[in-house]
């Protein structure tokens, strides 16, 4: 942590008048400020504000490439982080960054910590984020993976299919929503199972922009029903949904569905098991041809 002359020396001068703040920016854009200082404060244009619950524990930091981590706790209300904007998922990922900051001159701060909202875990009206460091971005995994399904996502640069053409998305009205069941009116044009395996995002109301992953997707005579694997919040009857065609990652579903073969990011010939296990016998028939 760099510090500046003035904030050096408010820290030496043995009365200090020191607070932290924190500055969360999701994914969608939104900047939120938070601060324990009993008043509001402002800098870098963002407002933090006070009385939000909100609280961390101490800050894990080290030399080299360990991963700095602490932990912020707080209290959910409408006015700063809802249950809605959790269970959307509105935080995963996010940017954290976390100052100490002389709250008598804001001008005299230290940026302590910068990295990301990891686990984040809700207990009755409380919540508890992980909050990790920029070199934890050293522990993902890179490469190609070598499998006989496909590796891309459905829609995204390697996969390079254009979804918005006609036969792979459609938008509907919720009908009915028990759980995680969705029932919608009869939608003409599309097969049964076609969306399985695909996306549903809600367009309007309380959970607009939040996506779910759909389970099963069965055509009945008069309407159809979608099973998400986990229940939206704020989706209910009447809200507008997208429904994305599902891709199983086949080679076959690749060819016939989406006539997208050429980019293929599977290996569908690379051997299996059995072959890579196989050992000479000494009988002299094997019940096989020579390999």
């Amino acid at each position: 942590m760099k510090l500046s002359e003035n904030m050096q020396a408010h820290l030496s001068s043995g009365v200090t008048t020191l607070c932290r703040c924190w500055a969360v920016t999701r994914r969608d854009g939104v900047v939120l400020g938070f601060t324990d200082h009993d008043g509001d404060l402002r800098f870098e244009d963002v407002v933090f504000r006070a009385g939000s619950g909100l609280t961390a524990m101490a800050l894990q930091q080290g030399t080299g490439l360990a991963v700095d981590n602490t932990e912020a706790m707080g209290a959910l209300s409408d006015a700063a982080i809802s249950e809605v904007d959790i269970e959307t998922g509105r935080y995963d990922g996010a940017e954290v960054r976390c100052w100490l900051v002389n709250w008598a001159d804001v001008t005299q701060r230290a940026l302590q910590f910068r990295g990301a909202i990891g686990e984040l875990r809700r207990s009755g009206s409380a919540f508890q984020a992980e909050l990790l460091g920029l070199t934890d971005l050293l522990n993902r995994p890179g490469g190609r993976v070598y499998q006989k399904p496909c590796a891309a996502v459905l829609g995204d640069a390697a996969c390079g299919k254009d979804l918005d053409m006609p036969g792979y998305r459609t938008e509907v009205i919720v009908s009915a929503v028990e759980g995680a069941v969705l029932r919608f009116d009869a939608v003409p044009g599309f097969d049964d199972g076609w969306f399985r395996r695909g996306v549903l995002e809600v367009l309007d109301g309380l959970g607009a922009g939040t996506r779910g992953s759909i389970k099963q997707d069965v055509v009945h005579a008069d309407w159809r029903e979608v099973t998400l694997w986990a229940p939206l919040s704020g989706l209910v009857t009447g809200v507008r949904v997208r429904l994305t065609a599902g891709c199983d990652k086949r080679m076959e579903t690749c060819r016939l569905k989406f006539a997208n073969l050429v980019n293929f990011q599977g290996f569908p010939d690379i051997p299996g098991d059995d072959w890579m296990l196989a050992v000479p016998v000494s009988a002299a028939a094997t019940g096989g041809s020579r390999r």
